[in-house]
């Protein structure tokens, strides 16, 4: 006969439970193996996220950098030099309202214009270098904020900023900006209005190209058959 044993009646021992030791390792950082790591939300141009919300500090920084702002500072001084130089050497070299063909429709036409690009609200001067001058602060402002959403940014904000400095410069100074670009069948413009309008062009690409490569289904490779 087996000798039977009585029951321990002080109980379980004091302490935690042993439970089981998956749940108390932890992976590196502190999370538990059993639940799945934080994801870090990559926000870019052409994302959901508002450009000008401020960013977690869990958050990749997405604020301009040294090396940002020396690209934009590149291409506003380079679009702003153009500009301020080919103006001079019209004006230097051509009467207002004379002209020069060059090729074809193109031709250097030395004119005045107190409005915005290509002519437009030539009567309304104060209010057209307001909102100039309140656009440039405010793409500043979005640059320093959100300068290292894409590489591109800095070419599309620098060819706006030097652009619309140039006129901005213009109109203070002389209360007009000079165009000489004509096409014939297009109001007169400048270098200014034209990477105004290039800048657009390349940070609507930026904004765009993303969400493209985002909605496009990925392809699933096919499991080698046995």
């Amino acid at each position: 006969m087996c000798e039977l044993r009585t029951g321990d009646r002080r109980g379980a021992p004091g302490g935690d439970p042993v439970g089981n030791p998956l749940h108390r390792l932890q992976a590196p950082g502190g999370a538990g193996l059993s639940e799945p790591a934080p994801r870090v939300a990559d926000v870019r141009v052409g994302s959901s996220t508002d450009a000008l919300t401020p960013v977690s500090g869990a958050q990749r920084s997405l604020a301009a950098r040294g090396q940002q702002w020396l690209g934009l500072a590149a291409i506003a001084l380079a679009a702003l030099g153009g500009d301020q130089l080919t103006k001079h050497i019209v004006s230097s070299h051509l009467s207002l309202d004379s002209e020069r063909h060059v090729l074809g429709p193109l031709s250097i036409h030395h004119v005045q214009n107190s409005g915005i690009a290509f002519g437009l609200f030539a009567s309304a001067t104060p209010v057209v270098t307001a909102l100039t001058a309140v656009a440039v602060g405010w793409m500043l402002l979005f640059f320093a904020r959100s300068g290292a959403r894409h590489p591109i940014l800095p070419v599309a904000l620098g060819l706006l900023i030097g652009g619309s400095a140039s006129n901005l410069i213009d109109r203070l100074r002389l209360g007009h900006v000079t165009d000489f670009i004509d096409l014939r069948f297009w109001p007169a413009f400048n270098l200014a209005d034209s990477f105004i309008v290039l800048g657009v062009l390349v940070l609507l690409a930026a904004l765009l190209l993303p969400q493209r490569a985002q909605a496009r289904p990925r392809a699933v490779p096919e499991s080698p058959r046995s």
